[in-house]
C-alpha cells in the first residue's frame, strides 16, 4: 500500500492485525507530521533519503538500511528530507517482543524485504494464511536486529530544550559553553553539569552528536560535503569531515557509499 505522507485520516489502531505495513512517498519539500502516538508499535524504515523522529526525551536520525521503533503509546513527531521514500510498519502490542523504549535499528536485507513483500499486500489480504506466515517469519527476524547510536539525548529540560531549539534552528552557529551559559543566566561550570546530568554526555560529545545528525540529513538531502560543513559552521571541509570520521568511523562519501550499495 502506497500513500502519501501528508494523507489524513488514516488510523493504524482501527483494526488489530498483527502487524501492518505501507510505503510513504514524501513530495519535494521536507514534511513534518507533529506530534501523535498510536495504540501500535511503530517500525519506521527509511528507503530513500532519511527521516528525523523526535520523543520528549531524544532525538532520531533513519538514515537507508536502519529503522526507527517507537513502541505504542510514545508521542512523537516525524520530519521526512525531501524526496524520501519510506515505509511504515505497525505492530500490534504484544505480538512480537519488541524493545520497550525507542531505538535506531539496522535492518538486514532479508527483513527489508520481509516488511516490502508485506507493504505491498492489499489491506484484504492481511487475513490470508500466505500473509500471516509472511508475518511469522518477520516476526521470527525482527527481534535480532542490532541497535545503533544515531540518537540525541534531549530531556525534557527547558534549559536542555532551548538549545536544542537554537541549535536545530541555527545549525551553523559555534557557540561555546560559556556563550550559553551567560545566555542562560547560569554559570559555566554549572551549565556543564546540568547538559552531563540531562543527557548522560558531555556539552562538546553532545552537540557533536547534534551535529552528526544534522550533517546526515544534509548529506542524505543532497547537499555536498562542502556545503553542510559551511551549514554547519565549519572553518574547512577537513575540519568537518574529521568530526564526521572520529564520530561514524568512515569519512561522509564512504558512510554515504555504504548507505547505497551497488
Amino acid at each position: 500500500m502506497e500513500r502519501d505522507l501528508g494523507l489524513a485520516g488514516y488510523n493504524p489502531d482501527s483494526r488489530r492485525d498483527p502487524a501492518v505495513a505501507f510505503h510513504i512517498r514524501v513530495q519535494e519539500s521536507d514534511r513534518e507530521i507533529p506530534f501523535h502516538h498510536h495504540r501500535k508499535g511503530q517500525l519506521i524504515l527509511a528507503l530513500h533519503g532519511g527521516i528525523t523522529c523526535e520523543v520528549a526525551q531524544a532525538m532520531w536520525m533513519v538514515p537507508p538500511t536502519s529503522a526507527v521503533w517507537i513502541p505504542g503509546g510514545m508521542p512523537h513527531s516525524n520530519r521526512a528530507t525531501a524526496s524520501a521514500r519510506l515505509c511504515f510498519l505497525f505492530i500490534e502490542p504484544g505480538a512480537v517482543l519488541m524493545p520497550d523504549r525507542c531505538c535506531t535499528l539496522r535492518i538486514s536485507p532479508l527483513v527489508r524485504e520481509l516488511i516490502l513483500a508485506l507493504a505491498r499486500r492489499p489491506m484484504e489480504q492481511l487475513e490470508e494464511e500466505a500473509t500471516r506466515r509472511l508475518i511469522q517469519v518477520l516476526f521470527d527476524e525482527l527481534p535480532g536486529q542490532p541497535e545503533q547510536q544515531f540518537c540525541l539525548p534531549v530531556s525534557e529540560h527547558p534549559r536542555i530544550r532551548s538549545m536544542v531549539a537554537s541549535m536545530v534552528q541555527e545549525p551553523g552557529s559555534r557557540r561555546t559553553l560559556a556563550e550559553w551559559a551567560t545566555e542562560l543566566a547560569m554559570s559555566e561550570r554549572s551549565l556543564a553539569r546540568l547538559v552531563l546530568r540531562e543527557t548522560g554526555l558531555s556539552f562538546r560529545r553532545w552537540r557533536q552528536q547534534l551535529q552528526l545528525i544534522q550533517a546526515l540529513r544534509l548529506l542524505i538531502g543532497g547537499q555536498t560535503v562542502q556545503q553542510v560543513a559551511g551549514a554547519l559552521g565549519y572553518d574547512s571541509t577537513t575540519a568537518f569531515i574529521t568530526m564526521f570520521k572520529k564520530g561514524l568511523g568512515q569519512t561522509p562519501g564512504r558512510y554515504l557509499a555504504s548507505m547505497y550499495p551497488e
